[in-house]
Parts: structure tokens; sequence; C-alpha cells
């Protein structure tokens, strides 16, 4: 089958019933090769009466399975029709939803929407690191609160973490997320604990490729690129220098305008905690700008394998 849909009215027209989610989920993951997730083997399992399970073939295995197990959606209560809502809504707003509004359109409890939305951000996450090269833009951007609005205890705990930071200044409870983005191409945001060189520069050689040409402001742990290989621009935006000759950063700001206005619009509030999978959402719909709305959500469901989220990992208890 076909999936095309452009609107929130085709995909529920498409994605009728549970079966259809069901043949579309199996047709996406495992393309008419149905392969066992607890032994990896890809000869033809049984196919038991319920139409639905699967019993692997292997006679060291003989393992039951359904499409969904391994993957985001294994032993949900929910129907797959509205994690298939779910999904093209977190995919198609440009700012995201909150769990709150998700709840009211499906019609389940915010806690319940909360969990939907993480394990779709964890779908959306990229299991092999990112590579750009060209012209990459690199900047650093501050998520958080003043320190003045949180709870007395909170600033407590911050007064006395403040000093421990190194790099550019916090401002005190945000958190820094480094951002680079190749020019016309992808885009990486990474949660940083600090912004100094020992933290920033292994990302940039793990993401960007050699000979590249960054164009970075004039911080100076981005003044150690050339001896690693790259070209380096600046632009000095302690002068005001914002564009000169075609360099600037102005990529790399404009997509952290939206995770900013996403976080203070939509979500309201975001915990460090939680931040990286934020970043991880918003990069996705960045880096699959150019697709239509059903090439999208298919895309992401191709991400659903071996990203299993249960709740206690979630709130990180064990």
């Amino acid at each position: 089958m076909e999936t095309k849909f452009k609107n929130l009215s085709d995909i529920q027209k498409v994605f009728h019933s549970e079966e259809v989610c069901r043949e579309q989920l199996e047709r996406i993951r495992w393309n008419g090769n149905p392969a066992c997730p607890h032994c990896g083997t890809a000869s033809k399992p049984y196919k038991l009466k319920d139409g639905k399970t699967y019993k692997c073939s292997d006679k060291d295995c003989k393992q039951k399975f359904t499409v969904t197990v391994g993957t985001i959606f294994e032993n949900t209560k929910l129907p797959l029709q509205k994690w298939f809502i779910a999904m093209y809504l977190v995919t198609s707003h440009k700012k995201g939803i909150s769990s709150l509004q998700l709840s009211r359109d499906l019609g389940i409890t915010q806690k319940a929407a909360w969990f939907v939305n993480h394990r779709i951000r964890e779908m959306l996450r990229e299991s092999q690191p990112v590579m750009l090269q060209g012209t990459v833009e690199i900047d650093e951007t501050y998520v958080g609160g003043k320190l003045s609005n949180k709870h007395v205890g909170e600033r407590k705990k911050q007064h006395e973490l403040k000093g421990t930071l190194k790099g550019r200044p916090t401002g005190d409870t945000k958190t820094a997320v480094l951002g680079l983005v190749q020019r016309d191409g992808k885009l990486v945001q990474q949660v940083m604990k600090a912004t100094t060189k020992k933290d920033i520069l292994p990302l940039i050689e793990k993401h960007v490729k050699k000979g590249s040409t960054m164009h970075t402001d004039e911080y100076r742990t981005y003044q150690q690129l050339t001896k690693l290989g790259y070209k380096h621009e600046t632009v000095a935006h302690l002068y005001n220098e914002y564009f000169r000759d075609g360099v600037h950063t102005n990529t790399i700001e404009g997509a952290f305008s939206l995770l900013k206005r996403g976080i203070i619009g939509i979500f309201h509030y975001v915990s460090a905690k939680h931040l990286n999978r934020y970043c991880d959402e918003f990069s996705y719909r960045y880096n699959t700008r150019q697709q239509g709305e059903s090439e999208r959500f298919c895309n992401a469901i191709t991400g659903a394998s071996g990203k299993r989220l249960k709740y206690q990992q979630l709130i990180g208890k064990k």
C-alpha cells in the first residue's frame, strides 16, 4: 500500500483501522521479510491464527513476537491509530505539540500523552552520528529561566553549584546547547554540561568532516579549529558584525530561534534532564523540512526499531 497524505484528515482516512496500521508498520519495518527481534533470525517465521503474532522458526529460539516488539510501541495499551496520529502531529507541527494539547486531541490523560511524546522523540533520535561537510556554522545557545523565578530550594541548589561550571557564562540556571548546521544541509543540536574546548572540540570532530569551512563567532574556543584541520572564518558579534562576504552564523541562529520559540510558546518549560530529546525532535523536523508529510512520517517510523523507552527509565528510576 502506497501511503500518501497531506493533512490530519487524510491520515485518519488512510489509517482507518488497527489492521491497516499494523500492516503499514510491518511493511515499513520488515518490507515483507519478518525478522525475529529476539534472536535476529530472518528465516520465515510462522504466523499464528490471530493474524498478528509470529513464532520464530529457529529451533533454538521459538519465541513469539509481533511487529511492535523491540520498538517504541512495545507493550503499549494505546491503539496504533492513536500512535500514528500523535506521530503525525509531532513531526508536522513546526514547533511541536504539548502533552496537554495531545491529551485533548487523542482523548487520553496528560501523563500518557507526555510519555507518548517522549517515546516519539526517542524514535526521532539519530541512530548514527550525523556527518556535516562543506560550510558549517557553529554556535551555542542557552535554555532555561532566570534564577529569581525558581523555587527557593532550586535557588539554593544553584547557588551551591555556581562557579563549578566553566566556559561561557550560563546565566545561572540556563543549560547550554551546541548547534552545528551545514548550509542547505542537516542540523545537529547537543546539550552540553559546559562550553570549554574539552567539551566542544570533540563534538565538532565527531560531526564535521575535516577540511570543511567553519563559520563561528569570536569565542576563543573556536580559534582551535584551524589546528584541527578545518578552515575557519569568524564574525565579530561583539562589534555588531553579523555578515561579511558570505560569512555568518544566521542559519544556526535561525534553528535556535525555532527551538526557543517552541519551548517558550508550546512547552513553556523543559527540564535539563529531557532537553536533549526536545533537541532531537526539533532537529528531525529541520532535517526533513524538504520532505512531504507522508514521506516525513514514514521516515520517522523507520527509526522505531531498537528504541524502546520504558516509563521508569524515562523518569530516571531503576
